[in-house]
């Protein structure tokens, strides 16, 4: 692996993170869909792993990145919280222009009562897995292999349970088992686009490297606040989802921590 370049790591290792979405979508082919509760908890799972992804993986590295170029505790506080909330406004932004649809409030974003149900979803996930990929790359490129493993892992483990929990909704809203499996493997080809993205950004210059690894950890958090952990409660079933999020949170810690 040592001689391959952190972009085309970066590429590689957010394919496979997004294919997981594919792997998570297959029970609906097989078997009877879970209930409520076991989504939700799962959902949790998916929340805990981006939450410690995005403070032991992303955060603390950037703090460290810029301690090196400008030394001191102040500039190197001040870059990465400022790259945080640029994150989380960069995704607030696409949240805010693109049409899409939340499993439970509905329809958001410009004309989105005149685009078919199908599209709505592909833009929302759309929205929540570019993040994602875009911290896989952030990683590979910035610490290459042994940085981006921990975060290929953890983002793959948790697009298991949101690719099923996409492929459920769209069975629910009508369509066929193997459609429904289709486009929530399809959602998870966006992760590549970002880990391009992310791995390019920050193998041009050091410069970008705190920041891309803190606006990547903001857009994760934006996702974890705004659309997941509302989403598992929105049932009652918040004491399984916190629960799911504890065990996805100590296995990121685990992975980040005797991998990285």
């Amino acid at each position: 692996m040592d001689n391959i370049d952190p972009v085309t790591l970066g590429f590689l290792g957010s394919l496979i993170a997004g294919s997981m979405t594919a792997i998570g979508a297959l029970p609906v082919m097989f078997s009877k869909a879970p209930d409520r509760a076991v989504r939700d908890l799962t959902l949790g799972f998916a929340a805990g792993v981006m939450l410690a992804a995005s403070f032991f993986s992303l955060i603390v590295p950037s703090l460290e990145a810029s301690e090196l170029l400008y030394g001191g505790r102040f500039i190197p506080a001040a870059i990465t919280c400022v790259a945080i909330l640029v994150g989380m406004g960069g995704v607030a932004l696409m949240n805010r222009l693109l049409p899409h649809e939340h499993f439970q409030q509905g329809r958001e974003g410009p004309e989105a009562a005149s685009l078919r149900r199908i599209w709505l979803f592909i833009f929302a996930i759309t929205i929540h897995n570019l993040p994602e990929g875009l911290a896989v790359g952030v990683g590979f490129g910035a610490r290459g292999f042994e940085g981006g493993l921990p975060l290929a892992i953890g983002i793959g483990l948790q697009n298991v349970p949101e690719g099923l929990a996409v492929a459920v909704a769209l069975l629910g809203e009508g369509y066929s088992r193997r459609r429904s499996w289709a486009v929530a493997s399809l959602t998870g080809l966006v992760e590549p686009l970002g880990g391009l993205l992310g791995a390019g950004v920050v193998s041009l210059s050091q410069v970008l490297l705190p920041w891309g690894l803190a606006f990547a950890a903001g857009a994760m958090l934006y996702v974890i606040s705004h659309e997941i952990i509302p989403e598992t409660h929105r049932s009652g079933h918040q004491q399984k989802a916190t629960m799911g999020l504890s065990i996805g949170l100590v296995i990121m810690l685990f992975l980040d921590v005797s991998l990285g």
